[in-house]
C-alpha cells in the first residue's frame, strides 16, 4: 500500500503506484487540456513571500515526460528553463569527485569496482597520498569535493572515512581550500550518519540505482548492498543522524526510465513528508562504460533527447532541488541540459584512485577508473566554456558554512532572497578563482562576464558591497561571503 509517510521502502516507494502511475500517464500522455492544466500549475509565481512553485507530484509530472504533443514538448522545456532562471539564474556550481579506494565487497553487475572483477588493481590511499590529491585539486581551484569509496567493512571503515575528511579540511595551500566535502558512501547506521554529520560534511549523496525492486536484486546479486530495503531507507537514517542535506539519484539505463523517473519523484516527497524537506541535490547519471563493463548489456539504455526530457521534468516537478549532472556526459549532451535544469557540474574529473596527484591536465590514469569520462577538458576549460554561454561557475560553499542548510536553504531559495545572497558569492569566488587559477584567456573572459553580472544582482547594498569585495580579492584578500 502506498504512503509516502511510511518509513517502510516499499509502502513510500510503491510498485503497484508506480505502475498505476505509468498507466495514467500513458492514457494522458496526449490529453493536451491536462498538459495545459500542469504546465500553469507549475509555474514560478511572484508572491509577498516571494517566487514560489507549486512543482509536480509523481503523477503529474509523468504525464510530462510521457506527452508526446511537439508543441507541449516545447513547452515543458520553456517552462523548466523558467524555473531555473527563477531560482538558480545562471550560476553553475562546480565540483569535483575524489575516489579514497576501490576496495568492495559487493558485486554489482554494472560497476567495476564489483568483488569479482579481478582484472582491476586495487588502491586505497593513504593519509598523506590523500593530502596530495587535495593540493593537486587546490592548485586547479577547486573548493568543493565528492568523496567517493566502495563498501569495504575492513578497508574502508567509518574511522577512514572520517580520517580523511579530517585530512582534506586540514590542507591549506596557497589560497587554497577545500570549503565543502559531499560524501557518496555506502548506506550506514545512524551512529555513523552522527558522524559524518560531526565531521562537517555537506550533503550526503546515495544513489539508488533502480528503484525497481526485483531488478534491483538482481543487479546486486550479493553483498551488503542486496538489502533493497536497508539501502533505500538510508537517507531517513541520515536525516535522524542529523545530515540536514541528502542527494538522490538513480542510474538511468538498468531499469525503464519511466519507472525510475516516478520512483525518483516518490522519493523526494517521501523526504517532503516525512522530515519536511527534500533533497538538496538529484544526480542523473547514466550507465558508462567501465573496465569490464559494457553498457550495452543492459537494454535500457536512453537517448540524449529521452535524458534531456528526464532533466526538464525533474526540474519542473521539484523545483527547488539541485541538479547534477557528472562529467559521465560529454560536451555537447552538458551544454543542451545545462539550461533545462542542472545547476552543478564537475569539471576537470578524475574517477580513478589517486587520479590528480602527478598528472597533468593532458593525462589520466586508467587502470582504477569507476567509469570512462566522457568530458575530458581541464577544469580551466569547462570554466571557460561556461562563462561565453553566458553562465557563472560559483566555487560558492557559503550556504553549507554558514548554516543555511536543509530547510534554511529551501527558505533562502523559496523567497527568491538567493539572488541577494548566491549571485554575489558566485561572482566573488569566480574573482578568486580568476585571480590564483585561471589562464588568461579565462580570466579576460571572466572579468567582463563579472562587471556585466554585478549588475544583477537585486539590492544596491548588496551590489555595492559585493563590487568592494572583489576589489579586496584582486588586491589579494579572500574568503568573503554572503
Amino acid at each position: 500500500m502506498y504512503n509516502p509517510k511510511s518509513m517502510r521502502a516499499e509502502e513510500f516507494i510503491s510498485n503497484e503506484e508506480i505502475l498505476n502511475t505509468l498507466e495514467y500517464a500513458e492514457k494522458n500522455k496526449n490529453n493536451r487540456e491536462l498538459i495545459e492544466q500542469l504546465l500553469e500549475k507549475a509555474k514560478p509565481r511572484k508572491t509577498e513571500r516571494g517566487i514560489e512553485c507549486a512543482g509536480l507530484s509523481h503523477r503529474e509530472a509523468s504525464v510530462l515526460l510521457a506527452c508526446e504533443i511537439p508543441e507541449m514538448t516545447e513547452k515543458i522545456y520553456t517552462l523548466a528553463e523558467d524555473i531555473k532562471k527563477a531560482f538558480y539564474g545562471n550560476r553553475i556550481v562546480m565540483f569535483a569527485p575524489l575516489y579514497l579506494s576501490n576496495y568492495c565487497v559487493n558485486q554489482c553487475v554494472y560497476c567495476p569496482y564489483h568483488y569479482q572483477n579481478r582484472s582491476i588493481p586495487r588502491k586505497k590511499l593513504t593519509q598523506e597520498e590523500v593530502a596530495k590529491e587535495v593540493i593537486a585539486l587546490q592548485d586547479i581551484g577547486h573548493k568543493r569535493l565528492a568523496i567517493e569509496a566502495g563498501e569495504d567493512p575492513v578497508n574502508n571503515p567509518i574511522e577512514y572515512i572520517l580520517e580523511c575528511i579530517n585530512t582534506i579540511y586540514s590542507i591549506k595551500h596557497k589560497n587554497g581550500a577545500i570549503r565543502r566535502v559531499n560524501v557518496n558512501i555506502a548506506a550506514t547506521t545512524v551512529e555513523n550518519y552522527r558522524k559524518l554529520k560531526d565531521a562537517g560534511i555537506g550533503t550526503y549523496i546515495l544513489f539508488q540505482e533502480t528503484y525497481h525492486k526485483e531488478s534491483y536484486e538482481t543487479l546486486h546479486p550479493a553483498g551488503p548492498k542486496h538489502n533493497y530495503a536497508y539501502h533505500t531507507e538510508a537517507m531517513d537514517r541520515a536525516m535522524e543522524g542529523g545530515i540536514d542535506d541528502v542527494g538522490l539519484g538513480v542510474l538511468f539505463g538498468l531499469e525503464l526510465y519511466k519507472y525510475e523517473f516516478a520512483g525518483l519523484l516518490m522519493h523526494a516527497e517521501h523526504l517532503e513528508a516525512v522530515h519536511g524537506v527534500g533533497p538538496h541535490t538529484i544526480s542523473v547519471p547514466r550507465v558508462k562504460r567501465a573496465d569490464d563493463i559494457d553498457p550495452n548489456v543492459f537494454d535500457n539504455g536512453i537517448d540524449d533527447d529521452t535524458f534531456a526530457k528526464i532533466i526538464a521534468c525533474i526540474r519542473i516537478a521539484v523545483p527547488y532541488t539541485g541538479l547534477i549532472i557528472s562529467t559521465r556526459e560529454n560536451e555537447s549532451c552538458r551544454n543542451k541540459v545545462l539550461r533545462l535544469g542542472v545547476s552543478q557540474i564537475s569539471g576537470g574529473s578524475r574517477t580513478s584512485v589517486g587520479g590528480y596527484a602527478g598528472y597533468s591536465a593532458d593525462e589520466r590514469p586508467h587502470d582504477t577508473e569507476q567509469f570512462d569520462v566522457s568530458d575530458q577538458r581541464s577544469l580551466d576549460e569547462v570554466v571557460k566554456w561556461l562563462m561565453e554561454l553566458g553562465y557563472i561557475p560559483s566555487f560558492c560553499t557559503a550556504c553549507y558554512r554558514e548554516g543555511r542548510t536543509g530547510d534554511r536553504f529551501m527558505s533562502l531559495c523559496k523567497t527568491g532572497q538567493i539572488q541577494n545572497c548566491c549571485h554575489p558569492n558566485a561572482l566573488m569566488t569566480l574573482k578568486e578563482y580568476l585571480e590564483d587559477y585561471a589562464s588568461s584567456e579565462t580570466k579576460a573572459v571572466g572579468e567582463k562576464l563579472i562587471e556585466a553580472e554585478l549588475k544583477n544582482i537585486p539590492n544596491e547594498k548588496a551590489r555595492r558591497l559585493a563590487a568592494e569585495y572583489i576589489e579586496n580579492i584582486h588586491e589579494g584578500k579572500r574568503d568573503f561571503r554572503f
